[in-house]
């Protein structure tokens, strides 16, 4: 397998699984999108005991399809004999994918990322992420109340799972693991899993950027009472659709792989100059920001309406303050590494700290201007043309500078898979232990 499955050929794939494996699954409809597309699940086993697993909670991360696949194969074979995988003590309940509308809208990207000559330039091109406001596991955080947020709540109030796992994935870095709730018996199979691979395991993260850290690549939400300690934008995050396991006394473990590696990500040598390099970080994500949003400028007379076109919302969304929010999220980071200097203390950060803010500086513009070039690769307006090539050539100047800088290189998709897959097992077998 070197490529990502469609949503369509991950329920082809699941309906021959039920005809495969008589009684051992069930395909079931748990609710419709906002376009109208049917949201199911894959139920294997029939314990009384449920684990949720959720795919393609994000439309531009397609790994999740293929591991979700490659989980009901494994449980529905009987390949590996424990309390997880017993069919009359847990059953495995799969949602194939929570995004229909937004994996709609990111048509080819599962061409685009096939092969091993695949590149940013094509992913970029191809990928779409919604606002967050209209991402089903966020939206409850945005006071946003979305059909495919409240199915999943459904699913988890109806199962009560003791373990949710959603199925992530990162352009660039390395692989982590984000936990509403320690299981620490999950690090050590996760970074075996990485390290036999050859995944570097991400040390520090945007995306936790203030997270418990129990262990390399493993990272624990804190206590309510710790809002400061969060990133920029997730002050809610408990009413997110992954802590809604908690209130049976449940888990949930977000399990992120890469597209490319870089060995840069599991580098803990201090960085030699922190706040230099964040504050240039915080300039480059400002600039693109500012260059992408010079060129909408230019279009938003003939562009779609941003309430019928998503990747015009996300234009606009991104346009107003998102660059700056991200930027000024490092601030704090940036003060800390300075200080230290002055006082002649150790580096607070490390280089795979630094490279991790390195990928978000990056990706921000990149994510905007691919969308920006394909609504101006459809327009019919004479200034169209002019201005796609404009943007075109910043676009991949840039996609050329993130491969250079990081040197970045390919994971296979079989990888991928089995490594995202390997630590969904992990954590299914470790959480019963660590909840108690």
């Amino acid at each position: 397998m070197d490529r990502f499955p469609t949503v369509a050929e991950v329920t082809e794939s699941a309906r021959q699984l039920v005809s495969r494996f008589p009684g051992a699954g069930r395909l079931r409809r748990i609710g419709t999108s906002r376009a109208g597309r049917p949201i199911l699940m894959l139920s294997v086993g029939h314990g009384p005991r449920h684990i949720l697993v959720v795919a393609r909670p994000h439309p531009d991360e397609p790994v999740g399809g293929a591991t979700a696949l490659a989980l009901a194969e494994q449980v529905a074979r009987g390949d590996r004999v424990s309390a997880a995988t017993d069919p009359s003590v847990v059953t495995w309940d799969i949602v194939l994918c929570l995004d229909p509308d937004g994996a709609a809208l990111s048509p080819g990207i599962e061409e685009a990322t096939a092969g091993p000559d695949h590149t940013l330039d094509a992913y970029y091109r191809t990928a779409y992420r919604p606002v967050a406001a209209e991402q089903p596991e966020w939206a409850p955080i945005e006071s946003r109340h979305l059909p495919e947020s409240r199915a999943l709540f459904r699913v988890i109030d109806e199962l009560r799972p003791f373990l949710q796992c959603s199925l992530h994935g990162v352009e660039a870095g390395g692989s982590w693991v984000q936990l509403t709730h320690d299981l620490p018996q999950l690090a050590v199979p996760f970074r075996m899993s990485a390290a036999d691979l050859g995944i570097p395991v991400q040390h520090g993260t945007f995306d936790a950027l203030y997270w418990e850290n129990p262990g390399p690549g493993v990272y624990v939400l804190p206590p309510p009472d710790s809002t400061d300690r969060l990133a920029a934008g997730s002050a809610n995050i408990g009413l997110s659709t992954w802590c809604a396991p908690a209130r049976y006394g449940g888990v949930t473990a977000i399990v992120e792989v890469p597209m490319w590696a870089t060995d840069m990500a599991d580098d803990l040598s201090p960085h030699p100059e922190p706040a230099p390099a964040l504050r240039e970080l915080a300039g480059l994500v400002r600039e693109g920001g500012r260059q992408v949003t010079a060129v909408l400028d230019k279009a938003r007379a003939f562009l779609p309406p941003a309430p019928h076109n998503p990747p015009r919302r996300v234009l606009e969304w991104m346009a107003d303050g998102l660059y700056d929010l991200v930027a000024d999220s490092w601030e704090p980071l940036a003060r800390q590494a300075a200080e230290a200097a002055h006082a002649d203390g150790p580096p607070p950060l490390t280089t795979a700290q630094i490279c991790a803010l390195d990928i978000v500086a990056r990706r921000q513009p990149l994510r905007a201007a691919g969308l920006l070039l394909r609504l101006l690769r459809a327009a019919d307006d004479p200034a169209a043309p002019g201005l796609h090539r404009e943007l075109d050539e910043l676009f991949t100047a840039w996609c050329r500078d993130f491969e250079k800088a990081l040197r970045l290189r390919r994971v296979p998709v079989h990888h991928q898979v089995e490594h995202q897959a390997r630590t969904v097992m992990a954590a299914a077998e470790t959480a019963p232990t660590a909840l108690g």
